[in-house]
């Protein structure tokens, strides 16, 4: 079989709500853009899992709208810089998300095997992984719909299932077997059953199948999902490596897994069992499980003191002290605290729940909030001001904007602002400010090499962010 044949085209899906992970990860933050299992981001790594079995190709990454600086900035930090970026414009599953990653790899005549990974899984053993997507190639490429499934370590309630068959596939490859049936989460008296009979295995999320193949069953069994799929394709509007996908027709498309829309019906489906240390890090139990452990079971992140403390997950960004506690989980961000016990962490996406029915912020974002010209945060507030220190990266520049509610003081700390006040364009250095009134035109940039940072005072009678009237930006958001 011709390499051409068998080119392997990685897709990262890189979706997620920050819900389980709170108050670390949040909407506008979720997990896959932290590093939480080693010094790289988990997308990071799902890229660098996966970077040697490429053969050069760049990933086609599926993302949230607002994800996608995000996304490109992590991916040009690990030497990818023209991934293809899908975006979202609004969440519908993965069956659609797929399905547009599948009309992009076929659009120029190809017919790639597609490696669709969560970007948001920790794997520890890669040398596995990597020997278990060459295994199971052939039996893609003759159009088989691979799912990998995960030789189960416990009788798990928190996963799906998949039965295997314990036969030979039609092509002899004892690895790869035919699918019996997927099974929703289990009970914990279910789950044992499993375990004890053998040969099922957790449904990690993880596939590999034909571009081509993919858009067929999903044409047999859901069409409908396609059709939008493929007008929303159609239409998208391409911005540099951004391709955005057409917001009516993609909306229009049903809300769908991957596994209801195609592997449950499907004659196709096939899983090949492995054992590569994996884990969806989807509690903070479960990044405990994954976080090397001192010798009373404790992981610490940051600057942590334990005291007579056993098994407990303690993340900080200022000093924590854990004294007398076991099976605690403790995170501290700069604007919220997280003490939950380890068995309960489930229960964290009912205090998001209750922040966003409270309309509170820190459901969606961080303290520091990221935006694709640098960051902000709001370091002091109350009636009437804000103040906010800001980032902004070399090159980079804001909107040309005003404001009908506030007026803003600008102080350089670092670096050098071009400034832009109506019809005024200046520059400030260290120690020098500049007064932006109520209603002005204005816009600042960083010329220089190095990062500017400046504190931004705002006084006005409404200083929430939506009070912002664009005029002019490069990021297309005017």
């Amino acid at each position: 079989m011709s390499d051409q044949a068998t080119r392997l085209q990685p897709v990262l899906l890189s979706g997620g709500s920050g819900t389980r992970l709170w108050p670390l990860s949040r909407e506008a933050y979720p997990k896959q853009f932290l590093a939480l299992a080693g010094e790289l981001t988990m997308l990071q790594d799902t890229w660098q899992r996966v970077a040697p079995l490429a053969a050069g190709a760049a990933p086609i990454v599926v993302a949230n709208e607002e994800h996608r600086f995000l996304a490109a900035e992590q991916l040009r930090q690990v030497g990818i810089e023209h991934a293809a970026i899908l975006l979202e414009p609004v969440g519908r599953n993965t069956a659609p998300a797929i399905a547009a990653a599948a009309l992009l790899a076929v659009a120029g005549g190809e017919d790639p095997l597609l490696l669709v990974l969560p970007s948001d899984h920790v794997v520890r053993d890669v040398p596995s992984f990597q020997a278990a997507v060459r295994a199971a190639m052939p039996a893609a490429a003759q159009g088989a719909l691979v799912t990998f499934g995960i030789v189960p370590e416990s009788a798990e309630t928190g996963f799906g299932y998949i039965q295997a068959d314990a036969g030979r596939s039609d092509s002899g490859d004892q690895g790869v077997r035919r699918v019996l049936r997927f099974v929703e989460k289990p009970d914990a008296a279910t789950a044992r059953q499993y375990l004890d009979a053998g040969g099922y295995y957790w449904n990690s999320g993880m596939f590999l199948f034909r571009a081509s193949r993919y858009l067929a069953e999903l044409e047999r069994f859901r069409p409908d999902i396609l059709a939008a799929v493929r007008a929303a394709f159609e239409t998208a509007q391409r911005d540099g490596d951004f391709i955005r996908l057409d917001k009516d027709a993609f909306a229009a498309s049903p809300s769908d897994s991957i596994d209801y829309a195609v592997m449950e019906k499907t004659d196709r489906a096939m899983v090949l069992p492995v054992d590569i240390g994996w884990n969806d890090v989807g509690s903070w139990s479960a990044l405990w499980d994954v976080s090397e452990q001192d010798a009373d079971g404790n992981a610490r992140h940051g600057d942590v003191i334990a005291v007579d403390s056993h098994d407990s997950y303690a993340y900080a960004r200022r000093l924590v002290a854990l004294v007398g506690v076991d099976n605690l989980v403790v995170v501290e961000t700069d604007d919220a605290v997280l003490v939950a016990h380890k068995d309960k962490v489930q229960q964290v996406k009912d205090v998001v729940a209750r922040l966003k029915a409270g309309h509170r912020s820190h459901a969606i974002l961080h303290r520091e909030v990221h935006r694709p010209w640098g960051s902000y945060d709001s370091v002091d507030q109350d009636d009437g001001f804000q103040v906010k220190r800001i980032k902004v990266k070399p090159g980079a520049r804001l909107s040309l904007q005003s404001h009908r509610h506030r007026a803003e003081h600008w102080i350089v700390v670092r670096g050098t602002a071009r400034v832009t006040r109506d019809n005024d364009v200046f520059e400030l250095h260290a120690n020098q400010s500049t007064y932006i009134p109520l209603g002005a035109k204005h816009r600042l940039e960083n010329p220089g090499k190095e990062m500017l940072e400046l504190i931004e005072v705002q006084s006005g009678d409404y200083l929430g962010e939506d009070d912002i009237v664009r005029y002019e930006d490069v990021y297309g958001r005017s």
